[in-house]
């Protein structure tokens, strides 16, 4: 038992050992900032706390492998690898990846279905959804397939097309009323999401189910582009009058964060 303890114990100290230098580079790396574009070399020596000399040697290595280069006004600053890097890890992102945490945050808080959507061609495909803990379930969902003229999301998504792409859109399709609320003219739509781009969301009230709220916001990709919603689903006595305004200020915030990471990723 002795020896098998002994030969375990040699390798993990030797892998420690071997790492120690990819620990300080990325310390290194870690003390770039918005407002730290370019590092000294005594910058460095001081945060790791060593020698000059030890330093220089640990921003070498990472000049060698393309993670830094010299600053022609002095000093390092990131290289050209880590720009690939970026690009691939922003390939790896993808919206439901985005979104989901940041879905589930507001589920809690408002404690009402959150639904992710996007739309395909004249209609709205529900991608994602976290459902909230409630003896009446309402059933969108994923791949769920919502109408163009009914439903927060489903508006929210239109709003924001040209408008007169928006009409023909509308225009092509056999308009289904699916409650007393449903809006089939073309017309009444177009003033509607005219009123939706302006107001930055959307609330529906019974107009795809009876008794069920929506409220919709959109998210906005890298280009400013609309390329998906985000919304809540509930029974509509649980969000009254006097809730309404704080619900939809936490979808619109969810929304926004939501778009400001696709920014940063790409579409």
């Amino acid at each position: 038992m002795t020896g098998r303890t002994s030969e375990k114990a040699a390798p993990q100290g030797q892998y420690r050992e071997r790492n120690s230098t990819a620990d300080r580079a990325l310390d290194i790396l870690g003390l770039f900032s918005e407002d730290k574009l370019s590092l000294s070399g005594q910058e460095v020596a001081t945060a790791l706390g060593t020698a000059r000399s030890t330093a220089y040697r640990y921003l070498q290595s990472l000049v060698g492998s393309g993670f830094l280069e010299e600053d022609p006004r002095g000093g390092f600053r990131l290289g050209l690898r880590v720009l690939e890097l970026a690009r691939l890890a922003r390939r790896g992102y993808g919206l439901s990846e985005i979104a989901l945490p940041l879905m589930r945050e507001l589920c809690a808080k408002v404690g009402e279905t959150v639904l992710l959507t996007r739309r395909a061609g004249g209609s709205a495909i529900c991608v994602e959804r976290c459902e909230a803990e409630h003896p009446v379930r309402i059933s969108y969902e994923r791949g769920s397939v919502l109408p163009a003229n009914a439903g927060a999301s489903a508006l929210a998504l239109l709003a924001w097309l040209p408008e007169q792409e928006c009409r023909e859109l509308l225009e092509a399709q056999r308009l289904q009323r699916f409650t007393a609320r449903t809006m089939t003219d073309v017309d009444d739509l177009m003033a509607r999401l005219a009123q939706i781009r302006q107001d930055g969301f959307t609330v529906s009230r019974g107009e795809l189910d009876a008794d069920i709220l929506g409220i919709a916001a959109p998210i906005h990709g890298s280009s400013g582009a609309v390329v998906a919603a985000l919304s809540i689903a509930a029974l509509e006595h649980r969000v009254p009058d006097r809730r309404l305004d704080e619900v939809v200020a936490a979808v619109r915030r969810t929304a926004e964060l939501i778009s400001g990471q696709m920014a940063v990723i790409g579409d």
